[in-house]
């Protein structure tokens, strides 16, 4: 970290002994972080009468003087917060301006001028000042992980880039950012595109070694073997099988039919199903490069915003279910500030249906409360691509999918009763497909409403039934 530069300036007016002396001296300041109270100190040295003190702060950049404290011998008779901490005859004395909960705007050089009565006129005055720079620092006020391009699919047939971005804020100077996989610190290779290598932190550095190139590329030859089509891992002892799209297919085309029987006037329980995971066939490194690029900027209120890039070529067999951190090291912190991730492939989709019995016309909802987790992972990182599908049919407004979180059936006609919709979520790491069916119940509310539409039109159809109706209550109610 760059030291922050300290000034002390040491005047020394050389005058006759008939004239007098003064020397103005001020006392080294440390870094203060922002909040603390601090006490700036003037030392002078003199063997003549004091006349006054005046202590400035540099505003403006530096184009304008403010004054901040002034002593006149002339109306006062004391030395208001001026202490002799030393023997009169010695003619050393202290001058101290305390400037409680400091703030940025604080940040800058103040200035001690002071002004003696010369020995031969007392209309003739020697001047000295010392100056000092008052250097605010602020702690990180957020940390956080973000994955570049999120959300994004995953790659079934090739590897990919993966960039992890460490966004830090509110700091002063600017920290130094560092990565660490399940604790431990990354080795990385800075690329050219880094805007500074201010935050560059690696356990050891390599450029002896011919490793160079900005743009990070796959590890290891693509399997010429590879077979274009989804694996799924269907047991808990990890055997593969081979999922042939005709059996989907005709399984979709099976629930179809069933779809348009009558509608049933009981509840149907069907689980939530994880049909498949799948994994890429591609061949890859076990220790594969870390390629780092940082970039910082002084934003609006003068602290600066960092953010440091973490990027290699994914593997999701071994990086599914690592730890990622993104460490800080600052002068105003006692330790460093993190934030960690998980990268966590979707697992176990968790569906939600609302309304939970739905009726013919209602609004239904499907949507992804949740997923499987890990024992090391809170959430699915990073955010995984929803994409839902009606099986063997288009959807309600007659389009082939529909992309997010949530799937909204508006006025459900009873002809989706007994439709099976698919849930895809995918990130880089995996993904996953999760079915659920949909039952329709009739509405009575509509029911009945038809029924009374119908009877009306039977009845302008034939208006004499009517008529003799009415004539049969009539004579009816004169009996009674």
């Amino acid at each position: 970290m760059k030291r922050p530069l300290t000034l002390c300036c040491i005047f020394l007016l050389s005058q006759t002994l008939t004239e007098g002396y003064l020397i103005v001296s001020m006392d080294p300041l440390p870094p203060v972080i922002i909040g603390d109270t601090i006490t700036l100190k003037c030392n002078f040295q003199t063997d003549g009468t004091l006349r006054e003190i005046a202590w400035f702060q540099a505003i403006e950049g530096g184009n304008a003087k403010q004054k901040i404290f002034t002593y006149d011998s002339v109306y006062n008779t004391s030395y208001s917060n001026m202490e002799d901490t030393n023997k009169r005859e010695e003619l050393v004395y202290h001058s101290t301006v305390r400037l409680p909960e400091v703030q940025l705007e604080d940040d800058g050089l103040y200035e001690c001028h002071v002004g003696i009565y010369s020995k031969g006129s007392r209309e003739k005055m020697i001047v000295a000042s010392g100056s000092i720079t008052l250097t605010v620092i602020v702690p990180p006020k957020s940390i956080s992980v973000a994955a570049a391009n999120s959300p994004a699919p995953f790659s079934r047939y090739e590897a990919k880039n993966f960039t992890l971005v460490c966004i830090v804020t509110g700091a002063k100077p600017a920290p130094l950012v560092y990565f660490k996989r399940d604790g431990e610190l990354i080795d990385v290779f800075p690329t050219a595109r880094s805007s500074s290598l201010v935050g560059y932190h690696s356990k050891r550095s390599s450029p002896d070694k011919n490793r160079g190139g900005n743009q990070v590329l796959p590890r290891g030859d693509l399997d010429d073997t590879k077979i274009h089509k989804s694996l799924s891992l269907q047991n808990e002892a990890g055997k593969l099988t081979q999922l042939r799209p005709n059996e989907t297919d005709s399984f979709e085309h099976s629930e179809e039919e069933g779809s348009k029987l009558k509608l049933e006037s009981t509840t149907e329980q069907i689980p939530e199903t994880v049909v498949s995971r799948e994994f890429p066939r591609w061949v890859q490194s076990s220790d594969p490069l870390y390629y780092f690029q940082h970039w910082q900027q002084v934003v609006g209120d003068g602290t600066m915003e960092v953010r440091a890039m973490l990027t290699w070529s994914l593997n999701p067999q071994l990086d599914n279910e690592a730890l990622f951190s993104c460490e800080v090291n600052h002068p105003a912190l006692s330790m460093p500030m993190q934030a960690e991730v998980t990268l966590t492939a979707p697992r176990g989709p968790k569906l939600s249906t609302r309304p939970t019995k739905a009726k013919v016309g209602d609004t239904v909802r499907i949507s992804v409360q949740g997923f499987q987790l890990g024992p090391s992972a809170t959430k699915v990182f990073p955010e995984p691509l929803f994409t839902w599908t009606r099986v063997g049919g288009n959807m309600l407004d007659g389009s082939e999918k529909h992309d997010g979180r949530e799937l909204v059936l508006e006025r459900v006609p009873a002809d989706l009763n007994g439709s099976m919709f698919r849930c895809t979520a995918q990130n880089p790491l995996g993904s996953t497909d999760t079915y659920t069916r949909l039952i329709v119940f009739e509405n009575p509310r509509l029911k009945k409403g038809r029924e009374h539409f119908i009877a009306i039109n039977e009845a302008a159809r034939r208006p004499y039934l009517v008529s003799n109706i009415l004539l049969l209550l009539r004579f009816t109610c004169e009996l009674t």
